[in-house]
Order: structure tokens, then C-alpha cells, then sequence
């Protein structure tokens, strides 16, 4: 595999960014790591950090690189500050960066990235939990797949994020006015009811939460949402709490899953019960 870091300009943000990028390289002399068949086009992992993380993470507190190579799949970790991967009331427009100039810039700078619906997947923790539904929820024409691990689905962000943790008016800057937020574009719980009454083309789903996690609720919460709708999840409580020691375990599941849909079908129709 290649760990590249990328330095880019972003035209959304207004500013330079960074990625990590990992890429399958086929090998024949490297030892102690899975051969990786080659590809015209690989499929892609969009995976996103949790809040006080950036774009390195992920290859600082899990061994991604390695199970990427397991399983033939890029991997692009962008960074997403405090932004909660939305474009901010106040702030920047990182829900923009993420769903559309980031796979452009992607494919035009990793020719063997595929671009297909099929090959299209997002999966994140804790803050990136939230933005890889959003995602998937905003728009499931672009993936095959989103998943989460102890995501942050509750209507009480705003509330939970203004305050001296980090500063007063975070949830406003983010999401605007806290009491408008049920039933907006950043309420999930809303997105993924409307997707429904549309009768849209959805992704599967996947939720992992720690059955010690603070969030464990809003997980449950959001998993009977997903039932109630009659969506393709996966959804599993086991031992563990909101920290890497688990979330280190569990993305070797999301990998599995990840490849379960690639060779059994992308996305299913759904409808109200």
C-alpha cells in the first residue's frame, strides 16, 4: 500500500487543506501484508475524524493501512476541523467540501480511484458518525454504502456544543439557531424520513456503538428510526466505549460489510411499512 499526504488548495474553504490518502499498490516482495490483486479502479473509503482529531488519526491509532490492503480499497481521510462536516451558518462550507469538491479533486488526482455508486463508501466516528449519514442521508446517489461508529445523532448538538469544552457559540456558528434545528437539513432523524417519503434510491447502513458510550442512546434512537422506515441497516452493541481500542476492532467490520455489498449489490429501494 501508499500513505500519501496530501497539501491542496480547496476553492470551497477558501484555504489549503490536507488528506491522507491510501492507495493499494500491488507487491510481490513485502512481507506481512496481504496481496493486493490489481485493478483498473479500486473503490474508495471516504473516512472521516471525530471532533479535536484531523486527517492523520486514523493511521496514528489504528492499523487502517493494513486492512486496507486486506481488502483492496483506497482510503481518503479529509480534514474537517470542528466543522461537523456542514456547511456552517457561520463558518465554512465543509458539508460542500466533502460531498463534492473532495471526490472530484480525488479522481482527478488518483486516476484509479473509481467514481462509480458502487464503489463509493463513507464511514466515520463519533463527530464523523454524524457526517457520513449526512452524507448518506443528503445524498445516497453518490454511495453504496455509509457507516458509522458511535456517531453523534442527537437533536441536542447545538446544546451539547456550546460550551466552555470548547466555545460558547460552536452549535450556533455550526447549525444556526438550536431551536430551529429538529426537522432541518441537519436533523437526521428528519433527512432520513423525507428520503423515505421520496421513495429514493438509499445505500445500506451500518452502526456500531460501545455498550459503555456515552452516545449509546442517540445510537439506539437512530437505529429505531432506521427500522421504523424499513431501511437496509446493520446495527451492533458490543463491549466497548467512545475511544480507539474499540474503533480500531470494529472498522475491520465495516471493511467485511464493505465488501459483503460488493459482491452481493449496492443499494435497495425501500418504502414506508
Amino acid at each position: 500500500m501508499a500513505l500519501i499526504h496530501v497539501d491542496f488548495f480547496s476553492e470551497v474553504l477558501g484555504m489549503s487543506s490536507q488528506m491522507e490518502v491510501i492507495l493499494p499498490q500491488e507487491t510481490e516482495g513485502q512481507i506481512g501484508i496481504g496481496h493486493v490483486e490489481k485493478q483498473s479502479k479500486y473503490p474508495v473509503l471516504y473516512l472521516l475524524h471525530g471532533m479535536t482529531d484531523n486527517q492523520t488519526i486514523w493511521t496514528r491509532n489504528t492499523s487502517i493501512e493494513r486492512y486496507a490492503a486486506e481488502h483492496g480499497i483506497a482510503v481518503v481521510m479529509p480534514n474537517a476541523h470542528l466543522g461537523w462536516y456542514t456547511d456552517m451558518k457561520y463558518g465554512f462550507k465543509y458539508f460542500t467540501f466533502i460531498s463534492e469538491e473532495l471526490p472530484e479533486l480525488c479522481e482527478r488526482f488518483f486516476p484509479c480511484i473509481s467514481g462509480e455508486t458502487k464503489d463509493r463508501f463513507v464511514a466515520g466516528n463519533s463527530m464523523g458518525g454524524y457526517g457520513a449519514f449526512k452524507l448518506g442521508l443528503t445524498c445516497p446517489e453518490k454511495y453504496a454504502g455509509i457507516a458509522s461508529l458511535s456517531g453523534g445523532f442527537g437533536l441536542d448538538i447545538c446544546d451539547r456544543l456550546s460550551n466552555d469544552n470548547f466555545y460558547p457559540t460552536l452549535g450556533e456558528d455550526i447549525f444556526g439557531n438550536p431551536e430551529e434545528f429538529r426537522g432541518s437539513e441537519h436533523d437526521l432523524f428528519a433527512l432520513a424520513e423525507k428520503r423515505i417519503e421520496e421513495k429514493v434510491l438509499m445505500p445500506k447502513f451500518y452502526m456500531w456503538c460501545g455498550i459503555d458510550d456515552f452516545l449509546l442512546e442517540q445510537n439506539r434512537q437512530m437505529r429505531n428510526k432506521l427500522q421504523e422506515l424499513n431501511y437496509d441497516y446493520t446495527y451492533t452493541e458490543s463491549e466497548g466505549d467512545h475511544s480507539w481500542k474499540y474503533w480500531d476492532i470494529w472498522i475491520q467490520d465495516i471493511l467485511k460489510w464493505i465488501d459483503a455489498i460488493r459482491n452481493g449489490g449496492g443499494a435497495t429501494w425501500h418504502s414506508c411499512k
